[in-house]
């Protein structure tokens, strides 16, 4: 949990120095597609099922059932590495914030709006991709375990 206390506190940091009324927007833009970027690579599986060709006719899916063999999710882009990368791509925001150089005079409404059109498209085709390949890359807690009795009189504990 402190990644992501280092990541929104240095987000905070960087916001600050952006609240300047006269600029920065290009590096707060640049800042939230790579942040965006990060964040798909967080969501998708490290063997992606729509390049999996060798699968059945139907498409590779992810198990469902019990029966079925288990495959862990793995992510392409592990948890760590994903907050080692906001917080540091978020440091050198606040860094460029620093350098006249960087500070562009842009119209920042278009900048608002792409982003925002850019962020729907990117997460709809990735939900699409999620739904498709049944996957779900968080977790919802521990499983919680039912007892049942075999005709032998043991007591078997399965997943609920």
């Amino acid at each position: 949990m402190w990644q992501v206390g280092i990541a929104v506190a240095g987000s905070l940091i960087q916001q600050s120095s952006d609240a300047d009324p006269q600029g920065w927007y290009i590096v707060t833009y640049a800042l939230g597609i790579y942040h965006l970027n990060l964040f798909i690579a967080f969501l998708t599986p490290k063997i992606d099922p729509a390049m999996d060709f060798d699968a059945e006719e139907n498409g590779p899916e992810l198990p469902t059932r019990a029966n079925e063999e288990f495959r862990p999710f793995i992510r392409r882009l592990p948890e760590f590495k994903f907050w080692y990368s906001v917080t540091k791509s978020t440091l050198i925001g606040v860094v460029c914030t620093f350098f006249d150089c960087f500070n562009i005079p842009v119209f920042w409404p278009i900048l608002v709006m792409y982003f925002i059109t850019l962020f729907c498209i990117t997460m709809k085709r990735q939900i699409k991709h999620m739904i498709k390949y049944r996957y779900l890359p968080f977790t919802h807690g521990k499983p919680k375990y039912q007892g049942h009795e075999e005709p032998s009189g043991k007591v078997i504990i399965s997943p609920k």
